[in-house]
């Protein structure tokens, strides 16, 4: 496909309360410091974290993943800010964007413990939401999350995801292949 007719992100998505962007180098301080001060919290919920995950060279690396990613139009990963002070709070991404007959993506994301259950995710995610039917034209978001991760599968719900259905050992999560509750949006006609 020709690079100029792939759907690019806007530099800045504004939501409510925070604005999502893709990653830059610069971000790599504060990205890690928020990551080590939360990875009690976050741990639990994600892949096994690699040696040197927070070093500047494994960011580099990521960028660059997230930059080849983007440009064929499978994914795009943002940070997310919070608007009244440029705090960096987590992560969201719209990845395994499929077109043709599916044109669906999945979403994740992450918050980091300082930021977590004031708001901030669910005005990202809806932020992303938009983004992903009006600015891609895709029809149907899906998710998953663990079945004892209550905050996420309520979050979910609120952003107006409906749930669809149970994974058994859908994804291996901190070492071990965890189920998985799987939900869906789709577009608004």
């Amino acid at each position: 496909m020709l690079s100029f007719l792939k759907p690019r992100p806007p530099p800045r998505l504004l939501g409510r309360k925070v604005y999502l962007r893709p990653p830059r180098p610069h971000d790599h301080k504060p990205w890690a410091a928020l990551r080590l001060a939360s990875r009690d919290f976050l741990e639990p919920w994600e892949p096994t974290w690699p040696e040197g995950d927070l070093t500047r060279p494994a960011f580099r690396a990521r960028l660059a993943a997230y930059a080849r990613e983007m440009e064929l139009g499978e994914a795009y990963p943002f940070f997310i800010f919070r608007q009244e002070d440029d705090a960096l709070v987590g992560a969201v991404r719209l990845f395994h964007v499929r077109r043709g007959v599916a044109q669906t993506g999945t979403i994740g994301y992450w918050a980091g413990q300082p930021f977590a259950r004031q708001g901030y995710m669910r005005d990202a995610v809806e932020t992303l939401i938009r983004f992903a039917f009006q600015g891609l034209n895709l029809h149907r978001l899906e998710a998953a999350c663990m079945p004892e991760n209550d905050a996420s599968a309520n979050l979910l719900v609120k952003c107006g995801f409906s749930e669809e259905g149970y994974a058994r050992a859908y994804l291996k999560i901190n070492g071990d292949w965890r189920d998985h509750r799987l939900f869906g949006l789709i577009a608004p006609e």
